[in-house]
């Protein structure tokens, strides 16, 4: 509440800013307290944002002023272009990583929202690791032991009797799943060789790839996962070591692999010689039925597990793990040693305190009523309103539906169109390797006021009927 008050003063005070002009006094803390019924200290975080902005400057035992901008000469950076060559890949911001403007319905996003995150555990937690030793001291660069073995404990149990489960030493904690990914990428790949990938698959995989500079093989994946024969001729045609996957609740289609289709890829892997780099990004996330990883069905190093707790416990807690075993996890820890030295131990120490309170089961009990809601309240929204789009399957996890328009329509006229209306969709052109299978959205169900769900598949609805073919 204190810093929405701090938030909302200094809305104001922009506003006031821009009608006084430069030079001009700010009035006194004192008055903004008295103002605002504010307390001296949201008093004083309103103004640090203006100064932060450069719309302030303070002078100390005098006040504060409107800052006079300074006239400078546009800078010439056209010498960067020579020096630096063309770049080998160019860097994908993706759509769902936009803030919806207030107003808008945000359909968009690949991030749950707010109120379906365990708010209360985390903030507990970080209150605690502030007070803890992983506030000052330097972490293991393959991360806390205890975190290390949670991840480990959990993958464990998911193993089948006769396989051998993890160890506690397996799992490397990471700053997100997305680093992970571009290291296991570098370690594993190389550079210039070939990496299989499921075609539709998740945008920031292909932007980690082509950063990592590996060549990039689409294996078609279709509403039971790629298919076994053609990943056997893609392995066969390319000499590729590595495929990359999501067996659950894929992002963007929602398929979840069976156990019977998990094998047979597996067993594919195997007789290549070759590695499935196992993107679990959906594990807290099962609507119905629960996850089993493919890693908990290989012991002899084929599979490398990435788990990440980004958008399961908070956004702002980027904590993950890869788990990987033999030569190849000394390699991919070899990489992240290079790259970040190590992980915030603060961080690391507040996601253990999260994953090992009992409220944390708890909170994923609700978390799957609380997404099939959400789920079922968009497919039905989409079926009154705008039934020229396709719904191929309901999910039975993850965050998003993965919607097929008519043959034919320009994806990204409909998204531009859809904004203009009040409407952020993600078009499906980017979740593809290669040339898109087809006209495709992905709206998230997980994301802020689902009571606008109703209104945005209006929106969506009008925009394909008027949008012509």
């Amino acid at each position: 509440m204190d810093d929405d008050s701090s938030v909302r003063i200094s809305d104001e005070l922009r506003t006031w800013v821009r009608a006084a002009g430069p030079g001009a006094r700010l009035p006194s803390t004192r008055s903004l307290v008295q103002r605002h019924r504010a307390g001296p200290g949201t008093v004083q975080r309103a103004l640090g944002r203006l100064v932060a902005e450069g719309l302030v400057e303070s002078r100390p035992g005098v006040g504060a002023f409107v800052r006079t901008p300074r006239t400078l000469r546009p800078p010439d950076y056209g010498w960067q272009t020579a020096a630096l060559g063309s770049p080998r890949a160019r860097l994908q911001r993706g759509s769902t990583m936009r803030s919806a403007p207030e107003g808008v319905i945000g359909l968009h996003g690949g991030y749950p929202d707010r109120e379906l995150l365990p708010e209360r555990l985390v903030r507990a937690a970080l209150g605690r690791a502030a007070r803890g030793p992983g506030a000052l001291a330097r972490p293991p660069v393959a991360g806390l032991p205890e975190l290390q073995a949670w991840f480990a404990q959990e993958l464990a149990e998911a193993v089948p009797a006769g396989v051998g489960a993890p160890t506690a030493s397996d799992p490397i904690i990471l700053p997100g799943s997305q680093s992970g990914l571009s290291s296991v990428f570098r370690a594993l790949v190389g550079v210039d060789q070939p990496l299989l990938l499921e075609s539709p698959t998740y945008w920031g995989a292909i932007s980690a790839a082509r950063q990592a500079g590996v060549r990039l093989v689409p294996v078609p994946a279709g509403a039971d996962g790629p298919d076994p024969v053609e990943l056997e001729r893609a392995f066969e045609e390319t000499g590729a070591r590595a495929f990359y996957a999501q067996p659950a609740f894929a992002n963007p289609t929602g398929v979840q692999w069976s156990t019977e289709r998990a094998e047979q890829v597996l067993a594919v892997v195997r007789r290549h010689g070759a590695f499935l780099v196992e993107d679990d990004w959906a594990h807290d996330f099962a609507i119905t039925g629960s996850v089993r990883p493919v890693a908990a069905l290989d012991d002899s190093g084929h599979v490398v597990h990435l788990r990440s707790l980004t958008k399961s416990v908070s956004p702002a807690l980027r904590v993950g793990a890869v788990t990987a075993r033999g030569p190849a996890r000394e390699r991919i820890l070899a990489d992240r040693g290079a790259e970040g030295l190590y992980v915030s131990g603060l961080l690391q120490a507040a996601a253990v305190d999260v994953l090992t309170q009992p409220g944390w089961r708890t909170h994923l009990r609700g978390l799957r009523e609380q997404l099939r809601a959400r789920r079922d309240l968009l497919v039905a929204s989409l079926a009154r309103s705008a039934p020229q789009a396709t719904l191929e399957r309901v999910p039975a996890g993850g965050l998003n539906l993965w919607v097929r328009l008519p043959d034919g329509t320009d994806v990204d006229q409909v998204a531009r169109r859809c904004e203009r209306d009040g409407l952020l969709v993600a078009p499906g052109d980017e979740w593809f390797p290669a040339e898109p299978a087809g006209p495709f959205v992905r709206l998230n169900y997980a994301g802020p006021d689902p009571g606008s769900f109703e209104a945005g598949a209006r929106v969506l609805g009008e925009v394909l009927t008027g949008s012509g073919r």
